[in-house]
């Protein structure tokens, strides 16, 4: 799939998350938040929900746990904009509550398709609603940092769960075990580490030549 064919998939997906009444949210939202970056990345980031900013401005991770996840990136020397970021849920919970199971099921067929579309070699999860869609029963304080394959949307992919930036605000252990784990992301995308299918093709293909 090249860029437009991607950019357009992914822009069809806001408009139906704009449209979107499955669940009561809508009735709350200020703005709808779909997600927000670069189409063939390779890595791609996970949260749980918007916040009031997020639901402001109709983006993803713009207050102070976006300004965080922005300097965590240029830590590791990739910019934003070079990323894709998104939340499980699409419409901000009043209060900012914990999102509802059926909210997460509401909103999963949008997920699903996004991760379909960009195809990262890389997600990380945000916060434990974006693990427990990969790694249900896991915790974040037993497996943060510790990157899983799993097999998602038909292909293996790199799973790393994270603690939720806004998590690391509120405690200088999870900030330090944070830029910790994102400093281990650059070595997940070297060669290394490529898809377990991407090897056996690479292995295939060497053996055509023998």
């Amino acid at each position: 799939m090249d860029l437009e064919e991607k950019k357009s998939k992914l822009e069809k997906i806001a408009q139906e998350v704009a449209r979107c009444k499955r669940c009561s949210l809508y009735k709350s939202t200020t703005k709808p938040v779909s997600g927000e970056g670069n189409p063939q990345t390779e890595v791609m980031f996970i949260g749980e929900a918007p916040g009031y900013w997020e639901d402001q401005q109709g983006r993803p991770f713009v207050g102070q746990a976006g300004k965080l996840l922005s300097e965590l990136l240029q830590l590791i020397k990739i910019p934003r904009e070079n990323v894709f970021i998104t939340n499980v849920i699409k419409h901000r919970p009043p209060g900012n509550r914990d999102p509802l199971p059926e909210e997460v099921e509401s909103c999963k067929e949008f997920l699903d398709a996004q991760i379909k579309i960009i195809d990262p070699k890389i997600i990380v999860t945000l916060g434990r609603f974006s693990l427990n869609k990969f790694l249900p029963g896991e915790f974040i304080s037993k497996i943060h940092g510790q990157a899983r394959f799993v097999e998602f949307v038909g292909r293996k992919r790199i799973v790393i769960p994270m603690y939720h930036p806004a998590a690391a605000l509120r405690s200088e252990k999870i900030m330090n075990e944070l830029r910790s784990d994102f400093q281990k992301i650059p070595k997940f995308l070297e060669s290394s580490f490529l898809r377990e299918e991407d090897k056996e093709k690479e292995k295939n293909k060497q053996l055509s030549f023998i």
